[in-house]
């Protein structure tokens, strides 16, 4: 298991056990990855992370485009694998699980403990810190300084 937020750690090895998930990601809605489980290549990881944002991004306005709210979950179900793809809110904003399960589970307990699991995300969620601003003040002054030094004007 690979966790970049410390307290995504205990919940997250809680749901995998109770959950029996062969492959778990969480991400941003922009799909940045938060924690991943049983992926065993970095490249793997990332892929999934930037379909698993396109899909739900994908979803969510054709949600919209139907008057309707956004989906809770899209599940895939075969013969020898499953598979959960879910939004939801944390104090941090939107965040996207990706849970590859098999046949010694079902949707509806990946589903049952994804809740507890997201509910767990929430409450142990530090407030996110105010961030600074992304620019210095003068920064638009020293990028024309720099231009004009370099182009000679």
């Amino acid at each position: 298991m690979r966790v970049l937020e410390s307290w995504v750690s205990g919940p997250l090895s809680r749901f995998l056990d109770e959950s029996a998930a062969r492959l778990v990601l969480l991400m941003t809605s922009s799909g940045q990855v938060v924690a991943q489980h049983g992926f065993t290549r970095s490249v793997d990881v990332m892929s999934a992370a930037a379909l698993g944002a396109g899909i739900m991004a994908s979803t969510g306005e054709l949600a919209h485009l139907m008057g309707s709210p956004r989906f809770g979950a899209l599940v895939h179900q075969g013969t020898e694998q499953g598979l959960m793809l879910s939004g939801f809110e944390t104090p941090r904003g939107r965040w996207i699980g990706l849970v590859a399960f098999g046949p010694e589970s079902s949707v509806g307990i990946v589903q049952l403990f994804f809740q507890q699991f997201t509910d767990e995300i929430a409450a142990a969620a530090p407030p996110e810190e105010p961030r600074g601003p992304v620019l210095a003040e003068n920064f638009e002054h020293e990028l024309n300084a720099s231009l004009r030094a370099l182009f000679g004007r």
